[in-house]
């Protein structure tokens, strides 16, 4: 169906003058400081402006139903949602959104090519003051994209990630938005979709509720934060427990399900610099050391990728059990040596043997996810599990490969390999794990009778 033509230059237009329109009658309108009230004024403004402009503008030329339509939805959009970006937000489809300046877009929808789109500006500063309104909508009042704050992270009304850089990427300003197609999974859902297997969807279901200490591993863009959430749906529904994030993607305390959820975000500096810190920044380190405090069964980090792996580990060798965080990696075997270099870049007086020891002694499980290209699509699933066991040669983590890929040419997902420690299985069971799933080498589309 043929895109319907818009003037994006009257749009802009309609949206400074509805905007300054709406901005004085608020303060002489009380009831205009409720959202919904204000968008439904601003509809009517709208339509009464692209009505005169359709009759100032176009020459006598009938303007089509359509036409207008469009352009009052986009003013809409400029106004109160992502502007031009909108309709690719509202594509289900559409994994990510990768800008490379005003004039070049690309969808990502999940196969192996790349759509070019319109235009989402009419030039580098309108991307910019794009960018700009998003952070200011977002609720992250600190987040902007400026000379002095070059890059900035956000996130979208529909939760999606934003990501962008001016100034140090030359002329041009650069965007990436990460959608979150899969929100609200349980482990049902994610076996159904082909992330998880039968038994591995037991086994992790079993982790969570007898208070194992999990991580979820995988390259970029390969589902851990879907599978956290799914993971999340085992908690049970009256514990108290807090989440730690950048962005706020898990929505926990938001789902419907849980009702003791204590959500923290941390915040970005507004720029400045005060006695060498970047004032008004609270980070995810500064987050977990308050969460200690907060009387929580279980500690969740969306993502580990800076020194606050230091703290959380901490966190895994001193409390009950339980805690949950993903982590980039490119495959398992790096794991171990990805965490060892997070603590070396905390400096202070940590090591790479402090590393290993500790997660030796407090991580419990590591879920590896992988990524293969399948029929056009890409197919994210769970490839290795593996439980820690203590130190090993070296003093590195040892660790048993519960599940791991079949052997045979096109086999992905993982099948049991080698049985749990004692230990570790009878604290399963007593979760109401069936052993009897470790003992099945079948497909994965299958369970045993």
């Amino acid at each position: 169906m043929p895109q319907v033509r818009v003037d994006t230059q009257a749009a802009a237009a309609i949206k400074r003058q509805v905007g300054e329109q709406l901005l004085a009658e608020r303060k002489t309108t009380p009831a205009l400081a409720d959202a919904g009230a204000r968008e439904q004024r601003a509809r009517a403004l709208i339509n009464e402006a692209v009505s005169v402009w359709a009759d100032a503008t176009q020459a006598g030329r009938l303007v089509p139903r359509g036409e207008e339509q469009a352009l009052a939805g986009l003013v809409f959009d400029m106004l109160f949602r992502a502007g031009r970006l909108q309709r690719h937000l509202d594509d289900d489809r559409v994994e990510n959104i990768l800008i490379n300046g005003h004039d070049q877009v690309f969808l990502d929808f999940g196969d192996e090519r790349l759509v070019q789109a319109p235009a989402v500006a009419d030039s580098e500063e309108e991307l910019k003051e794009l960018v700009r309104d998003l952070a200011r909508n977002s609720g992250q009042g600190e987040r902007t994209l400026s000379t002095g704050s070059p890059m900035v992270a956000l996130r979208l009304a529909d939760g999606s990630r934003l990501q962008a850089m001016c100034e140090v990427t030359g002329e041009r300003t650069y965007v990436t938005i990460r959608r979150h197609r899969i929100k609200d999974a349980d482990l049902g859902q994610m076996e159904r979709l082909g992330t998880v297997t039968p038994a591995v969807r037991e086994f992790l279901s079993a982790c969570v509720r007898a208070e194992r200490n999990v991580m979820v591993v995988g390259e970029q863009n390969s589902g851990k934060t879907s599978l956290l959430r799914a993971l999340l749906k085992e908690i049970p529904a009256a514990e108290r427990f807090g989440t730690l994030e950048t962005e706020f993607e898990l929505w926990a305390h938001k789902n419907g399900y849980h009702q003791q959820v204590v959500p923290m975000e941390a915040r970005e500096s507004n720029g400045e610099r005060v006695d060498g810190r970047a004032a008004g920044e609270i980070t995810l380190l500064e987050l977990l050391q308050r969460a200690l405090r907060m009387s929580l069964t279980r500690i969740v980090v969306g993502e580990v990728r800076g020194p606050e792996i230091t703290a959380l580990m901490g966190a895994l060798t001193s409390g009950r059990g339980g805690n949950l965080c993903t982590m980039h990696a490119s495959q398992p075997r790096v794991v171990f040596d990805r965490i060892a270099e997070l603590y070396l870049l905390a400096q202070g007086n940590f090591s790479e043997q402090l590393a290993y020891r500790q997660v030796a002694n407090g991580l419990h499980v590591i879920v590896f996810l992988s990524v293969q290209e399948s029929r056009g699509r890409k197919q994210r699933y769970v490839s290795h599990v593996w439980e820690i066991t203590g130190v090993g040669e070296g003093g590195r983590p040892a660790y048993n490969e519960v599940f791991g890929p079949p052997t045979g040419w096109g086999a992905t997902h993982a099948v049991p390999r080698t049985p749990p420690s004692p230990a570790m299985l009878a604290r399963l069971e007593r979760a109401g794990f069936d052993a009897n799933l470790l003992h099945w080498a079948g497909t994965w589309r299958q369970a045993p009778a």
